[in-house]
């Protein structure tokens, strides 16, 4: 029996030995640099034994090959390539779309909440964003935006209410106004917005790195085929409590017959046009309460966790510049002067101020550290000639190109007259992406914009920030994809007008 065993141990070290030696040789005899720690898993092998970011790892695999526009990775069975530089990254994103609209990730059709147009591909993406498109346009937005600015006065008397809240802990006081907003951009708002609700549990879980939830990305990342052997799902959980949920919205916004400019609206738009079509692929789909569910699901949880950290990070990185503090106070309150003590829709969209600092925080602190692709079809990168085969996975850094000194000078200072309309003009599109780039970008994120910023300017209109940071730079919590600081918070004290 122990001999038996002893057998089986050494072939598969025998196999795993030899899958390494077989993803080194693959880029070698392409003339592609191989990054040689964990032949066989990559980075992803190293996320799960270490207590690191992802995002960390590909970081210093930028840093060590800072020449080499691409660098050859370990990813079990297929070969994977992490694409660096910023002409390659744009052919991947944008340029050459076509062979790289796979996001890399392939859902189990058991898990309802990721059929969505977050994690689906092809024809069935194609068809669903076209159908999503039209909650985010700026008139659309601009009907929503008094959804966002309720929210925010809401949130501000919420706060005014329970001192407690603004002594610390400020990601998750935080995460309770983005919650309330996108909810009500869900669900439709009544009389006041909703800061304790169940939905912020689920949406502050739904990416969690727990041991199952790595373990369940990290299969799904590197292996397609293990993780439908497996049926592994991520969203099962939350199904409880969220389609019989959306269910209910939608059956009573079509009873009622009214309009608010939301969601549910759409959901009930679509659901009354009937079957959706795609006319270049013949492809056919019913608007099934499951679908928009979905739909709805993917733009909660992208509303609540992701707005929330860039609001926290602006903040962070206001607190410890106070002169930009004092300037975009200026601006604020002149504003609110300017439109009789409201904030308009027009109102944020003049502020540009506020749209230098949010964007330097978020060149800093992107919310996402990078992108994953996958080639759908044989072809080759520009820079350094570089062929790719179908099925290569494919990942593009954020994070490092966003701190690298050969685009931003002095990258770890916080310069928001980096994003002034002048200077703005001098900063290449592939190397500013904190919500991606290309046909695939964030869909809403104009929306998650609008929100933060709804949402900061009614906070600093009646509070200035403090930054509390434990030791010298930054220290990042480990997660899959998120950029999330965790040796830093911020205190919120009122102001006095």
């Amino acid at each position: 029996m122990i001999f038996t065993l002893l057998i089986l141990i050494g072939g598969l070290l025998a196999i795993y030995y030899l899958i390494g030696i077989y993803n080194e040789t693959y880029w070698k005899k392409r003339g592609i640099t191989f990054y040689p720690k964990s032949k066989v898993l990559g980075p992803m092998g190293q996320y799960i034994t270490s207590s690191r970011p992802l995002f960390e790892i590909f970081n210093d695999i930028y840093k060590t090959y800072s020449d080499e526009p691409v660098v050859g990775i370990g990813s079990l069975f297929n070969p994977a390539l992490f694409v660096k530089d910023p002409v390659n990254v744009y052919h991947v994103l944008t340029a050459d779309f076509n062979s790289f609209s796979h996001r890399g990730f392939d859902m189990n059709e058991g898990d309802i909440l990721a059929n969505n147009v977050v994690f689906i591909n092809g024809d069935r993406w194609k068809l669903i964003r076209q159908k999503m498109t039209p909650l985010f346009t700026a008139t659309k937005l601009k009907s929503m935006y008094y959804l966002m600015d309720r929210s925010a006065q809401d949130f501000v008397d919420y706060l005014n209410k329970r001192p407690e809240l603004l002594k610390g802990n400020a990601f998750n006081t935080l995460c309770t106004f983005t919650n309330a907003a996108v909810g009500a951009a869900v669900f439709g708002i009544e009389n006041e917005s909703i800061f304790e609700s169940p939905f912020l549990k689920m949406a502050l879980s739904a990416f969690r790195p727990t041991i199952k939830f790595n373990l369940t990305f990290a299969i799904g990342s590197l292996n397609a085929r293990l993780y439908k052997l497996l049926n592994l799902t991520i969203f099962k959980d939350h199904e409880k409590l969220f389609i019989p949920a959306i269910k209910e919205v939608i059956r009573k916004r079509e009873e009622l017959k009214v309009k608010k400019h939301d969601f549910a609206d759409l959901c009930v738009n679509l659901k009354s046009k009937g079957t959706m079509k795609d006319h270049d692929s013949g492809l056919e789909l019913q608007p099934t309460d499951e679908l928009l569910a979905a739909q709805a699901f993917s733009f909660y949880i992208a509303g609540v966790e992701p707005t929330g950290t860039a609001m926290f990070n602006i903040l962070v990185e206001l607190g410890r510049n106070p002169d930009s503090l004092k300037r975009l106070h200026k601006e604020i309150d002149d504003s609110f002067e300017k439109y009789n003590n409201e904030m308009t829709y027009d109102a944020i969209q003049e502020m540009e101020y506020l749209d230098m600092v949010h964007d330097e925080a978020l060149r800093m602190h992107p919310p996402i550290g990078y992108l994953t692709r996958q080639c759908v079809k044989d072809t080759v990168l520009p820079v350094g000639n570089v062929k790719v085969e179908k099925g290569t996975k494919i990942f593009t850094p954020i994070y490092s190109i966003h701190h690298d000194p050969k685009f931003y000078t002095n990258p770890e200072v916080f310069n928001p007259e980096r994003f002034s309309r002048e200077n703005s003009k001098n900063i290449n599109n592939n190397t500013f992406m904190p919500f991606g780039e290309g046909k695939r970008l964030c869909i809403g994120i104009r929306y998650g914009t609008l929100q933060g910023k709804a949402g900061l300017v009614h906070l600093l209109r009646h509070f200035t920030v403090k930054t509390n940071i434990k030791e010298p730079g930054f220290k990042y919590s480990k997660q899959t994809i998120q950029v999330r600081p965790t040796n830093v918070d911020v205190q919120f004290i009122p102001r006095n007008h």
